[in-house]
C-alpha cells in the first residue's frame, strides 16, 4: 500500500455573513414559505402539475439529476477505498460533504412531490411494500444511502467535538459501511435509469432504450468527478487556497476513461436502435440531444490532452459541461423527452423553480458553514475571505 501524507483537516474559519449566505437565506426563507403553501393546499396550489405531467421539476431537477450530482463522494470513495489511490483521500471529505446534502435534499424532495406526504412510512411498511417495483428499490436504496453517508461523515463531527471514543467506535464499523456506500449508489442510479424503461412509449426514442441503467451508472460516475472539479476549483478561490491540482489532473483523466465509454455506449445505442434519424428532425428533442452530445464531447476536446489538465481554467469548464450534459440528459428524459399524449402540457411555475433555488440554497450554506466550522478542507496556512 503507497504511503501518502497529507495535511490533516481543519476548519478554514472566517466569518459566516456574505452576501453569498445572505443570498442563500433569502432563497431558503421564500422556498419555506411555498412549501408552506403546498403542504396546507396541496400541489396544485403552487405547481404546473397535472394529470400527464404527475413529475415537475422537483423529481426531474431535485432528485435525478440532484442525485447525480451528489456522486462525488461515491466516485471519490470508489477510488480511494476500491482502488487503492491514497493519493485522492483530501478530496474525500469535501465530496462527502457535498454528497451529503445532495442526497439527503433529494430525499425530502421526494416529500415535497408526493400527493399524500403524511402516508410516506407506507413504503417502508412490511404490509405495503411492493419488492417487485422499482421506484421502491430506488426509495430503500436512496434512504439507506442518505444514512449510510451520515454515519461516513460523523467523524467529521466527532473529530471536531473532542469525542475521540465515539469516533474510534465508528472508525471500526467503517469498512462496512464504506462499502454500504459504494453499492447503494449504484443500485440506484442504474434503477433511475430503468424508471425511464418502465415508461416504455411515452419516453422519445432519442432517450428509451435497454441500456439506460448503464447508461445513469455511467453518468452519475463522471458526473460525480465533473462536481468534485467544480467544488475544488469554487472552493480554491472563494477560500484563496492552492488548487490541488496534483490530484485533480489524474482525476481528470479517470473521468474522460469513464465519460469515454459513456459515449460509445450512448452513439452506438442510438444507432444499433435506429432512433438516429430522430435527431436530424427539427424538433425541440432533437435540440437537446445535440446539446447534450455537445456537453459531452467537447471535454474531451478541452481536457484530452495532459498539459490541457494541468490548467484549472480548462478542468473547471470541463466540469461544468460534464455536469450540464448529465443534467439535459436526465431532464430530456424525464420531461422535455416525456410524450404523455393528449393536450397535457408542463412548464414549472415560479413557485417551483424557486422551491428547486432553495434546495440548491441550503447544500451551499450548508457547505459554507460546515467547512469553515468542521475539519473538512486540508489545513492550510493561506488566508481566507472573511
Amino acid at each position: 500500500m503507497a504511503n501518502h501524507q497529507h495535511a490533516a483537516p481543519a476548519p478554514v474559519g472566517g466569518g459566516l455573513v456574505n452576501i453569498v449566505t445572505l443570498s442563500c437565506a433569502v432563497l431558503i426563507a421564500l422556498m419555506a414559505a411555498i412549501l408552506m403553501v403546498r403542504f396546507l393546499f396541496g400541489l396544485g396550489a403552487v405547481t404546473a402539475l397535472n394529470d400527464g405531467y404527475p413529475w415537475g421539476i422537483w423529481i426531474a431537477v431535485d432528485v435525478v439529476i440532484g442525485s447525480a450530482f451528489a456522486c462525488g463522494g461515491f466516485s471519490v470513495a470508489m477510488l480511494v477505498y476500491i482502488f487503492n489511490r491514497g493519493e485522492y483521500h483530501p478530496l474525500v471529505r469535501p465530496a462527502l460533504l457535498a454528497s451529503l446534502f445532495g442526497y439527503t435534499l433529494a430525499g425530502a424532495g421526494v416529500m415535497f412531490d408526493l400527493g399524500r406526504w403524511w402516508n410516506v412510512w407506507n413504503m417502508f411498511w412490511p404490509t405495503s411494500i411492493n419488492p417487485n417495483s422499482v421506484m421502491f428499490e430506488v426509495a430503500v436504496c436512496i434512504s439507506l444511502y442518505i444514512v449510510v453517508m451520515w454515519i461516513e461523515f460523523s467523524p467529521v463531527v466527532f473529530e471536531q467535538l473532542g469525542k475521540d471514543e465515539a469516533r474510534r467506535k465508528v472508525g471500526r464499523a467503517m469498512f462496512f459501511v464504506i462499502a454500504l456506500g459504494t453499492v447503494l449508489p449504484m443500485m440506484h442510479q442504474s434503477s433511475l435509469g430503468t424508471l425511464l424503461v418502465v415508461l416504455g412509449g411515452q419516453v422519445h426514442p432519442l432517450w428509451q432504450t435497454p441500456v439506460l441503467p448503464l447508461l445513469y451508472l455511467l453518468s452519475a460516475i463522471f458526473m460525480g468527478y465533473a462536481v468534485v472539479l467544480f467544488e475544488s476549483c469554487l472552493t480554491s478561490t472563494a477560500y484563496r487556497r492552492k488548487i490541488e491540482m496534483q490530484m485533480l489532473t489524474p482525476m481528470a483523466k479517470i473521468m474522460l476513461g469513464v465519460l469515454a465509454v459513456f459515449i460509445v455506449v450512448r452513439i452506438g445505442d442510438v444507432i444499433v436502435r435506429g432512433a438516429l434519424p430522430r435527431a436530424f428532425q427539427p424538433s425541440v428533442q432533437a435540440l437537446m440531444f445535440w446539446l447534450e452530445m455537445a456537453c459531452f464531447i467537447a471535454p474531451l476536446i478541452l481536457i484530452g490532452a495532459e498539459a490541457n489538465r494541468r490548467n484549472p481554467a480548462k478542468l473547471f469548464l470541463a466540469g461544468v459541461l460534464l455536469m450540464l450534459g448529465g443534467a439535459l440528459m436526465r431532464l430530456s428524459g424525464f420531461l422535455i423527452g416525456y410524450e404523455t399524449g393528449g393536450d397535457f402540457r408542463y412548464f414549472p411555475t415560479l413557485a417551483e423553480v424557486l422551491v428547486t433555488a432553495g434546495m440548491f440554497a441550503i447544500e451551499v450554506l450548508g457547505y459554507i458553514i460546515i467547512t469553515r466550522r468542521f475539519p473538512v478542507l486540508p489545513r492550510e496556512e493561506a488566508g481566507v475571505v472573511h
